[in-house]
């Protein structure tokens, strides 16, 4: 099911996002995780995609090699596999960043045979070890124009244009939004129009970047529909976990930190209170988006359950 048919057919739900397992660790932990939220019956699943990291090593004769590290590996298989073992819709990102048109086509036509039609569409950063984000060669700058190559083959256009009757595919797409803009956007109304750039490529609902002041939220909302974005805008949440955090998310994902937050968290005395801190402000977050009438409202889980399982159960 598509999930913007999701959205439009049920009442309130939450959805997930995981990442997948690091190379050379275990699946089964990744299962366990997703198993003890599946009781709160969420109709889709996220599976994030990184891109490598590039390192640089010395040889012996001073000359300097470049290399390339896949950490974790296997998006499109990890959604496969989870689609399998549970009762539930995938969401596999795809990402610009690393990957050239034919490259991406290949993977979209993977997932098109494993009947996996839903996937989020994102520029993604620019590869560990690298300043700043450069599309590959035959690759994309902008998550618009992976949207609209999904888009073409939705309409049963492949880049290879010699194909007898190619058959169409049936991809709902979705896109990222940035309630606090994204960190490269001078100003959140270039952000938004960046964002209508790439729902009218076809982008059917948004799911925005965490975020822990819900009048950003109410505020990047009423700013995309004076844009005309009218799709559906998801909020994306994720409980705190430790006062660590509250240095390591606004330079991690260019994201503010209300003071209120940030003080009663660094008023707790253990992790442990630190860790329920968190929880609760997500709980307070979730029940006001809930009455003001969002859609749904996708949990980062961090591929963590205990605590995403602590807010749904006393939100949903």
């Amino acid at each position: 099911m598509k999930v913007i048919d999701i959205i439009n057919s049920k009442r309130q739900f939450p959805s997930l996002e995981f990442v997948p397992p690091l190379k050379g660790t275990d699946i089964r932990k990744l299962y366990a995780n997703i198993e003890r939220l599946m009781e709160f019956k969420p109709p889709f699943i996220n599976v994030t995609c990184h891109t490598d990291e590039v390192k640089y090593f010395e040889n012996p004769d001073g000359s300097i090699a470049r290399k390339t590290i896949t950490k974790r590996p296997g998006t499109v298989a990890i959604a496969a596999a989870i689609m399998k073992r549970f009762d539930v819709e995938v969401v596999p990102h795809i990402i610009c960043a690393g990957m050239n048109k034919w490259q991406i086509e290949n993977e979209l036509l993977d997932l098109n045979f494993l009947e996996i039609n839903n996937v989020m569409a994102l520029r993604g950063e620019a590869p560990g070890g690298m300043k700043r984000f450069e599309a590959a060669r035959d690759g994309y700058k902008y998550a618009s124009q992976l949207v609209e190559q999904i888009e073409n083959l939705n309409r049963g256009k492949y880049l290879d244009e010699g194909l007898t009757d190619p058959v169409p595919t049936n991809f709902c797409v979705g896109v990222g939004g940035y309630p606090g803009k994204h960190c490269e956007a001078p100003n959140i109304e270039t952000d938004i129009r960046n964002l209508k750039k790439k729902v009218d490529a076809g982008a059917d609902f948004v799911i925005t970047q965490m975020f822990f002041d819900n009048d950003s939220y109410f505020n990047y909302v009423s700013l995309c529909r004076k844009e005309g974005i009218t799709v559906p805008i998801i909020p994306g949440l994720k409980p705190l976990s430790s006062v660590r955090q509250l240095a390591m998310i606004p330079k991690s994902f260019s994201i503010d930190i209300p003071e209120t937050l940030a003080c009663e968290m660094r008023e707790c005395s253990t992790d442990t209170a630190a860790y329920e801190c968190g929880i609760e402000w997500c709980i307070a977050q979730s029940k006001e988006l809930l009455a003001k009438g969002v859609p749904a409202i996708h949990y980062y889980t961090m591929g963590r359950a205990d605590n995403i399982r602590s807010v749904i159960s006393k939100t949903f």
